[in-house]
């Protein structure tokens, strides 16, 4: 339908030369007309009237007055206390009217789901900041052709359980009554094979009809994009990808870092594609990138406020945790380069809510982020400050000097007599001996961390790597009931996951 692509382009151009009304206002004062109206729009909730949402509007300063009376909340706290109220059918208790819709998100840290409510305003927020986005590509230099193309959104299930008070299931499919009509066009692998619970299934059914699609951008975790592509290639005997989508462009992704799989994903391209960063949790649509060569964007004027916590000892404990009183900064006094844990208040009830993700400004100014890691993919078990984005590049480094993929990798801290140690378990399909491997690592985390430079030798006693073939995490993954979708493999494994993890591998070796 090249007629729909040339009008969708033009739509496209005009639309984003509309200026945004914001624009002229600078960050603070943007995030503060952001929160008075969550509030406002909250003040006779059960949640609103127990916190004096109506004292805090009538304040001189309405965001200091809020973070003197609302106390932080991770899940358990907030979820204890306030949203199973709103699971049992409950209305107004964080946010006006009865929630219809539970996102589940497992996470990669805890075993159990967690329900995190999803109400009609966040749906059409999220609805706005995904118009946006799709307007952003005007700033790429694609033709009028491209705008032909079909898009492949790789995500969960959009079946939703009905259990008698509330819909759950993935944000995908909690959304997708949300798709534009003129968009369903574009849309694949189309709402029947979207709808499949089964993740082989669904895989079977893409990879069959592959060729009747011209596929130009592709949206997902790059894990299950990859085995997707190379599912693709081996049934129909291609060399890359583009054999069968000779248009494909773009690929959307969002959740996890690209740089370990980025050798192993373009080795299945005949050319290179334009990559797009989104930040898109079960919690709101939180950035995306709109300029190319830019960090994502903040999305600062749709429905919600964030405040940022300084990533460090202080304020953060060896678990991942909160502690006690937190310095906490809000969107005019961040700086940039210095990590940050994510709090969010936002249009579907989630008040001074630990996401769990950590970030960094590239550009305070522009509100540009990248994310940085998980606040419990963390490891700091005698002061190495040990982030994922230095475990990122570290395997990337690995990746790069001895010519491998890692497809998956997670790191364990155990004890060592007195001391301790670091354990990675790699998954990759290349030889690589393990000594090798750990010692590479040991040696590029000295240079990437000045802190687990000094702590190696006063504390860490040893580095310890246990190389498998990629098969073993995704089916791991599969066993736990975490195969597909938006479910990543954790970075970080302590306690209870890391026993069931390790008894699983000694299971393999029987």
């Amino acid at each position: 339908m090249p007629i729909l692509g040339s009008i969708l382009k033009k739509t496209i151009a005009l639309r984003s030369r509309l200026p945004r009304e914001h624009r002229h206002l600078d960050s603070h004062d943007v995030q503060k007309r952001v929160l008075r109206k969550l509030l406002k729009r909250s003040e006779f909730t059960y949640f609103g009237e127990h916190y004096d949402f109506n004292g805090i509007l009538r304040s001189e300063d309405t965001v200091r007055e809020f973070q003197a009376k609302v106390p932080l909340h991770d899940y358990n706290a907030i979820f204890k206390s306030w949203w199973y109220r709103s699971l049992n059918g409950e209305a107004y208790v964080t946010w006006p009217g009865r929630v219809k819709y539970f996102a589940l998100s497992s996470g990669t840290s805890e075993a159990s789901s967690k329900y995190i409510p999803v109400t009609n305003d966040m749906v059409r927020a999220i609805r706005k900041t995904s118009v946006r986005q799709l307007l952003s590509l005007v700033h790429y230099d694609f033709p009028t052709e491209f705008y032909d193309k079909g898009a492949l959104m790789l995500g969960g299930s959009t079946h939703l359980h009905y259990n008698g008070t509330y819909y759950e299931g993935d944000l995908s499919g909690i959304t997708a009554s949300g798709i534009p009509f003129w968009f369903q066009h574009f849309y694949k692998p189309g709402k029947r094979i979207a709808k499949e619970k089964d993740w082989s299934t669904k895989l079977e059914e893409i990879v069959k009809n592959a060729p009747s699609w011209d596929i130009g951008v592709i949206v997902g975790v790059p894990a299950w994009l990859q085995i997707l592509m190379e599912k693709i290639i081996s049934q129909y005997q291609l060399k890359t990808i583009h054999d069968i989508w000779p248009n494909l462009s773009i690929f959307v992704h969002g959740g996890v870092s690209f740089e370990p799989y980025k050798n192993g994903f373009e080795k299945l391209l005949a050319r290179p594609l334009t990559y797009m960063e989104t930040y898109l949790a079960s919690e709101g649509f939180i950035a995306y990138q709109s300029l190319p060569g830019h960090s994502m964007q903040m999305v600062i004027d749709n429905g919600l406020f964030y405040e940022f916590v300084p990533f460090n000892d202080k304020n953060i404990d060896e678990q991942g945790n909160l502690r006690a009183h937190p310095e906490v900064l809000t969107i005019g006094q961040v700086k940039e380069d210095q990590e940050y844990a994510l709090l969010i208040s936002s249009c579907a009830g989630a008040w001074r809510y630990l996401i769990g993700d950590t970030i960094k400004f590239t550009s305070a100014p522009l509100c540009e982020i990248v994310i940085t890691g998980r606040t419990k993919h963390y490891l700091n078990i005698c002061g190495e400050h040990l982030s994922q984005e230095n475990m990122n590049r570290a395997i990337k480094m690995l990746e790069d000097e001895c010519r491998i993929e890692v497809r998956e990798f997670t790191v364990a801290p155990i004890q060592s007599g007195s001391m301790f140690a670091h354990k990675w378990y790699l998954g990759t399909d290349h030889p690589i001996d393990p000594a090798i491997a750990a010692s590479k690592i040991d040696g590029y985390l000295k240079i990437l961390n000045d802190d687990y430079r000094v702590e190696r030798v006063a504390a860490i006693r040893d580095v310890i790597a246990e190389v498998y073939p990629s098969r073993v995490f995704y089916d791991w993954m599969r066993i736990c009931g975490r195969e597909g979708s938006q479910n990543k493999f954790p970075r970080v494994l302590r306690n209870e996951p890391l026993q069931k993890w390790e008894d699983y591998l000694k299971g393999l070796k029987k």
